[in-house]
């Protein structure tokens, strides 16, 4: 992790996405005052589960992967965060702990904005409040349609449901798959990276998807989408 200053060459000038651009000008000057550019190296963790949280991380260039830890060094993968996403948001609205960690999976250009910062634009404008509850609902959501997925899909409908949602990250991140690692795509789907590897070179052997090093292209989508269904 860096901080980066303004003379740094890798330093984003200015707030440009549409969340921060749609607030007055006062509201930008109280973002612009409570915020520190971090730039995070690939494997570095964003937020660690449990830890206090004083600020929200907005990520600005990158990706990321949000999980849950749990026993024995298991993870749960939740999502993989894009650029224009916040994180941290459950400490806004709930208790002052990450709920959960993230680690970079590209470097990651990132602002960290305080908490106290956050909740007085809440305060003072009630559209940037309203665009936050929304994301913070799109975040429940996922995390009900992944509890819904553990909990009632079996190992094979699992892997093919992580495999599906990896794989729409492609079209504007073709390499995806090759920024993971075998043990990142299990714990997708909540299986042993043993399980997961099997399973590859199960489908692989079916038709179904191409491996190649460590990128893999999806041959036949309706056999995976069925697969899916079916667990």
């Amino acid at each position: 992790m860096k901080t980066l200053e303004v003379t740094d060459n890798e330093y984003i000038c200015d707030l440009q996405a549409p969340c921060f651009q749609a607030l007055p000008p006062e509201a930008v000057e109280l973002v612009r005052a409570s915020k520190t550019q971090v730039l995070f190296r690939k494997g570095d963790n964003l937020t660690k589960q449990g830890t206090f949280a004083s600020y929200v991380l907005f990520l600005v260039k990158g990706l990321a992967i949000q999980y849950v830890e749990g026993e024995v060094r298991r993870n749960l993968n939740l999502r993989i965060i894009n650029p224009g996403e916040f994180v941290g948001l459950f400490s806004v609205f709930s208790k002052n702990t990450f709920n959960y960690s993230s680690i970079a999976i590209t470097d990651c250009h990132v602002f960290l904005v305080e908490k106290v910062a956050i909740t007085k634009i809440i305060e003072i404008n009630g559209a940037f409040g309203l665009s936050l509850i929304r994301r913070y609902s799109e975040q429940n959501v996922n995390l009900f349609e992944t509890l819904r997925t553990v909990t009632f899909k079996n190992m094979n409908g699992r892997f093919a449901e992580a495999l599906l949602y990896i794989d729409s990250f492609k079209a504007e991140y073709p390499d995806v798959f090759q920024m993971l690692s075998r043990k990142d795509i299990a714990d997708f789907a909540g299986i042993s990276t043993e399980s997961a590897v099997k399973l590859l070179k199960s489908l692989e052997k079916e038709g179904v998807i191409d491996l190649n090093t460590k990128d893999i292209s999806i041959l036949n989508y309706e056999s995976l989408q069925e697969l899916s269904k079916l667990g």
